[in-house]
């Protein structure tokens, strides 16, 4: 059975900031500290992390929510990809982002948690709080 995770954090930048990022390739490289290459547009193919995650964006409502296929270089040759779904709530100028990733191939879904806290949430954080 594929693995499925949740997590919230709380961003110190107003929704359309965040969203606007995560769909950059230059903002997106720069939270992450590593490339990226992304087509911001419903069917446009993204990347990041020097290739290492690749995919295509399947749903976007500007600044309240992202749907993307997500697949890492580590996942078993035919497995299909992950879907990564990020919602992106107002607090008063903070920005709660949800973040589920499912579909995961059975088993990797604990790794991939934790590198989205430790390559992604945690850069974000400290990125927004500079540039707010």
């Amino acid at each position: 059975m594929p693995d499925r995770f949740t997590i919230t954090t709380i961003l110190e930048a107003p929704p359309k900031r965040v969203y606007d990022a995560w769909m950059s390739s230059r903002d997106h490289g720069a939270f992450t500290g590593d490339t990226a290459d992304i087509d911001p547009r419903v069917g446009g193919a993204h990347s990041a992390f020097s290739g290492y995650i690749t995919g295509k964006t399947l749903e976007l409502v500007p600044f309240r929510r992202i749907v993307q296929t997500w697949r890492a270089t580590e996942f078993p040759e035919g497995s299909p990809d992950s879907r990564l779904e990020l919602t992106f709530e107002d607090l008063k100028g903070k920005t709660r982002l949800t973040l589920i990733h499912s579909e995961i191939p059975d088993g990797q879904g604990p790794q991939f948690e934790e590198g989205w806290r430790e390559n992604y949430l945690r850069p974000m954080a400290a990125y927004f709080k500079a540039h707010a």
